[in-house]
């Protein structure tokens, strides 16, 4: 495994560094690292604005929404063993050539990308802690263990994720089974004991009170879920063809009151191919969100009576932006380089196949409204979602392109974005702290988002010209 685990580190290597450059690519841990340091000297402030041990609670979840949204290796695993970024094959596809096992290569693939995600997010993160710690006042041995524990974190957010993900690829029922059963369990604990469930979240319990048989017992749960998500994943589906009925006329049809209705047509329909609208719908966007929804309330009795739904709503908004990434991530402009189609109408395309599924939001918000009563916020709690999540497409569009799941990790496209995007919502979450009714300015940044799509497509029919 050794050979082979080495081999897919340099090749996620050479597919990042050669479509944006070695050096923006290295860069990228070493600004976590800076934004990690910088932000050290901040704690003081910070930790008067929230309640005691609230700044542990948000950059724990941090951590935890970043094991959320990689850890679906159970949805795409067909997708890694055959192709990635349109229609590249990497490395996994040699199970087709090599004597060697789909799932040998497969959690070959799953271990590799587990460490590519920690040393380009969580080691920096935690290292420019450790080394503000001297001038912070923080205890070594303190950001030693926060560098643990926003580790563990990070895999319990990824080991979840990848367990339901393959109970997922299995049968929807046990989905559907293990999920409920989980939110029985949670609703059990609040009616008995009255707590957040939050509160029983192992890193934050091993932060505030470490003991070596709680992290043992954290490492062990964190193993069984690994062994048993890589255990339920089924090679047999490999390179197996399936064959789906001709859905592509009549859905072109319905949709002929959009703008290119036959590419947003085709976009809708490899997300359904794929498994991707109802499993990206799940593990995306769901969980986390269900997840948020716990620790956010944990900071209700510093909130507002609106504070804690249109901070929802805020978060949702930011979340439900990465569902461009969804229509873009096993699609690429070389296969309509030969038709009369332009680059930017292919983006236009995607951006209206993204709106389309801004309803998912929507009805998600209505759901958390009716349920927990917030029913009088629900139009600007919809406002302030949809705004965010059209805001920061836009930024993506105009930073990214076609490519937005790859140009990410360059550290000049990171920078504009958290820059573009944080000042944006530091504005909005004022506002939402403000009152009810200020949310509705933030329609206002609907403009920026226009000028962005248009100026990105002009920008990217510049850098990849049809012709047309």
């Amino acid at each position: 495994m050794h050979d082979l685990f080495v081999a897919m580190m340099k090749e996620e290597w050479r597919v990042h560094s050669t479509m944006f450059g070695s050096l923006s690519f290295a860069l990228f841990p070493v600004m976590i690292f800076g934004i990690s340091f910088m932000s050290s000297f901040l704690i003081p402030l910070m930790s008067a604005a929230v309640p005691p041990g609230g700044l542990t609670v948000i950059l724990h979840t941090n951590f935890l929404l970043l094991g959320f949204m990689v850890g679906a290796f159970g949805l795409l695993g067909n997708e890694v063993m055959n192709r990635r970024f349109g229609q590249a094959s990497l490395l996994a596809y040699s199970a087709r050539s090599l004597p060697l096992s789909e799932r040998y290569i497969f959690t070959t693939f799953v271990l590799k990308d587990t460490l590519y995600y920690f040393i380009l997010w969580v080691l920096p993160f935690g290292a420019g802690f450790i080394l503000a710690s001297p001038f912070t006042g923080v205890p070594f041995y303190r950001a030693l263990l926060l560098l643990v524990t926003v580790t563990l974190s990070f895999l319990f957010g990824l080991c979840l994720v990848f367990f339901l993900s393959s109970v997922y690829a299995r049968s929807r029922t046990a989905l559907a089974t293990c999920l409920l059963l989980l939110c029985m369990a949670c609703g059990v604990y609040v009616m008995v004991t009255g707590l957040n469930p939050a509160l029983l979240f192992p890193p934050v319990l091993l932060y505030s009170s470490f003991s070596w048989v709680g992290f043992l017992v954290s490492v062990g749960v964190l193993v069984v879920l690994f062994a048993v998500s890589v255990l339920l994943f089924n090679p047999d589906a490999i390179g197996q063809q399936k064959e789906h009925g001709s859905r592509f006329g009549l859905l072109s049809g319905r949709l002929s009151f959009l703008p290119y209705s036959s590419l947003v047509a085709k976009d809708l329909i490899d997300l359904y191919r794929s498994g991707s609208v109802v499993g990206q719908m799940i593990f995306s966007f769901l969980v986390p969100l269900l997840v948020i929804w716990f620790f956010l309330s944990l900071m209700s009795p510093l909130l507002p009576p609106h504070g804690l739904f249109l901070m929802f709503a805020l978060v949702s908004g930011v979340i439900a932006s990465t569902m461009y990434t969804w229509v873009t991530m096993f699609d690429s402009y070389g296969p309509y380089a030969c038709l009369p189609v332009a680059v930017h109408s292919v983006i236009a395309a995607k951006f209206t196949s993204f709106c389309l599924l801004q309803t998912d939001p929507v009805v998600l918000l209505a759901l958390f409204a009716v349920l927990f009563g917030e029913t009088a916020y629900l139009v600007p709690a919809i406002v302030l979602c949809l705004a965010v999540s059209v805001y920061g497409t836009g930024i993506s569009v105009w930073l990214t392109g076609l490519s937005p799941n790859v140009l990410v990790y360059d550290v000049k496209v990171l920078l504009r974005y958290l820059v573009l995007m944080g000042a944006a919502l530091a504005v909005l979450t004022s506002l939402a702290f403000a009152g009810p009714l200020y949310p509705y300015l933030s329609l206002l940044l609907l403009v920026p988002a226009w000028l962005l799509v248009r100026r990105g497509m002009a920008r990217w029919d510049a850098t990849e010209p049809s012709g047309f």
